[in-house]
């Protein structure tokens, strides 16, 4: 809790502390103005206003210099660490270790993505990283700038385009699709046809429920359509409906390598123009100094770039 009483602060000038100190350690007026780039008259002048501030002489004279009062070396005891600290928030630039450091950084992602891209990446934050944990929240086109702005995470992967006032949007690489199908349940060419495209039923990701998308556009600018099986908001169950039923999955094509190597399928170009899509790092303003941030950004720019789709 803020228990700070600011009218106290008013009365007290830093500068003052600082000659306190400086006096402390030099034990003459003399040496302390040559410390601080001052005038003898000027330190005499501090002295002056800390003996009133504290209503105690502070330091008295002797043949051995001035020497602290019971006091000042009380307030030199209670406000050196202080002072030390003030000065290491204010003037040391925050850093970042994350050999050393423990850290958890929140992460809005949709459940593609993370398959694609947090396996690798997981597995080298633990060998470099060892305090390092990594916490990612579902998230999709429509959530990623609330999320940010909500500070519910910190950094989305996003493939949204919007990017309002007091956020950063950095496009990593662009992303095509794919159609994808399993060879025992269909027997396709490759790449597959138009005709076997619209042949097919089709399962369909869309995160608010709709039964069409830009490849039914496309479809229907050529005077065809496909038949939408199964609606769903998540990539995860689209590979073991594959591998039981004929159907085809047009993806984000950096599912493809996984999916191939492990579930058996096949994947093809989409047999009509699809634009491709951005894929885009995501964060606030506020949190751009942020070392740990920049160390996090700079490992999923890295990843994000080397990861292929087939």
């Amino acid at each position: 809790m803020n228990n700070i009483r600011e009218s106290d602060f008013s009365r007290v000038d830093l500068n003052l502390l600082t000659v306190l100190l400086v006096l402390h350690r030099e034990g003459s007026v003399s040496r302390t103005a040559d410390k601080l780039h001052l005038g003898q008259p000027a330190v005499s002048g501090a002295l002056s206003r800390l003996r009133e501030m504290f209503n105690d002489p502070l330091f008295v004279r002797s043949a051995q210099g001035m020497i602290a009062t019971p006091r000042a070396e009380s307030l030199v005891a209670a406000l050196l660490p202080m002072m030390e600290q003030m000065q290491q928030v204010l003037f040391q630039p925050p850093r970042f270790s994350p050999a050393t450091d423990s850290h958890t950084f929140r992460m809005g992602m949709s459940d593609w993505v993370e398959s694609w891209l947090m396996p690798g990446l997981l597995a080298r934050t633990a060998r470099e990283a060892p305090g390092i944990t990594l916490q990612v929240s579902a998230s999709d086109p429509f959530q990623d700038v609330l999320s940010i702005q909500q500070d519910k995470i910190e950094v989305a992967i996003s493939v949204a385009e919007e990017t309002p006032a007091g956020l950063i949007r950095e496009n990593i690489r662009q992303m095509r699709f794919c159609t994808l199908w399993h060879p025992r349940q269909l027997a396709l060419s490759t790449p597959i046809t138009l005709d076997e495209f619209v042949a097919a039923d089709h399962v369909l990701v869309s995160y608010r429920g709709a039964s069409h998308s830009k490849v039914d556009e496309q479809l229907a600018l050529q005077r065809r359509s496909r038949r939408i099986r199964y609606v769903t908001p998540h990539f995860s169950s689209l590979p073991l409906m594959l591998e039981q039923m004929p159907l085809l999955a047009t993806v984000p094509e950096g599912l493809a390598a996984s999916w191939k190597e492990h579930y058996g399928l096949i994947s093809s170009q989409v047999p009509v123009s699809i634009t491709p899509f951005r894929l885009s790092l995501l964060w606030h303003k506020r949190r751009d100094n942020d070392p740990a941030l920049q160390w996090l950004l700079a490992q999923l720019r890295s990843r994000m770039s080397q990861r292929s789709g087939q």
